[in-house]
């Protein structure tokens, strides 16, 4: 019987010692798929930016490192991703993270005319003012023009992993940035964006309950950096 009550208090106590450590943080995404029509919340620095037919498109192609954001400054480790369409100019679009001004953030993108994909950081004071961090041959993809493409980029720490397709192109480190935002960007391209979406800890979860397979996907890439 001692022995009964003994392992009663010591369940009780191994209860109440769960309910007291931290807690782990919660994953949530958010996505925006602009098929109500709007823009509500993104920011564009520069160029000229709208929302046709449930995409968001960059519409004039004239200027160098346009770009839209949206988030929170406090964000740090998650997986980003967006469906990114080069439609007419040179050619070059893709997505920024880890945006900590209008002229400070990361940015992965599409180089149609070498079948590359590029990662480079900017830097103030200018909107073209950046340093290359690495140059990608297309590993297993063919990019196109007028094909929409998927863009992840998984942000964990100094680590970047960068995915085209399904497709891991480059994982490459750099401690510049360590928190921001996300967002769109083209370099004098025409360019349209669909689905793009964010999935990490602490972020405040806004998804849609028919987008939940694609968080599965997202977040399983990002543990496994861990």
């Amino acid at each position: 019987m001692r022995l009964r009550r003994l392992g009663g208090v010591a369940l009780t106590l191994g209860a109440a010692a769960l309910l007291i450590l931290p807690q782990p943080a919660v994953a949530g995404t958010q996505l925006w798929d602009f098929e109500a029509g709007n823009d509500d919340g993104w920011d564009a620095p520069n160029g000229s930016w709208e929302v046709n037919d449930g995409v968001y498109q960059e519409v004039t192609g004239g200027e160098a490192a346009m770009h839209s954001v949206i988030g929170e400054d406090g964000w740090d480790d998650y997986v980003v991703s967006a469906k990114v369409r080069l439609d007419e100019g040179a050619q070059w679009a893709g997505i920024a993270f880890r945006v900590q001004s209008d002229f400070e953030y990361y940015i992965y993108y599409m180089n149609v005319p070498d079948n590359k994909s590029e990662l480079w950081v900017h830097s103030e004071p200018a909107f073209d003012t950046r340093a290359n961090l690495a140059q990608i041959p297309g590993n297993n993809i063919l990019i196109e023009n007028e094909v929409f493409h998927e863009l992840e980029v998984v942000v964990e720490g100094d680590t970047f992993q960068l995915w085209i397709d399904g497709e891991l192109q480059s994982e490459d480190t750099d401690p510049t940035y360590s928190k921001g935002k996300i967002g769109v960007w083209a370099w004098a391209t025409q360019a349209s964006f669909d689905d793009v979406m964010v999935t990490g800890d602490d972020i405040k979860d806004t998804l849609p309950v028919e987008a939940e397979g694609k968080l599965a996907t997202a977040w399983g890439r990002m543990k496994a950096v861990r």
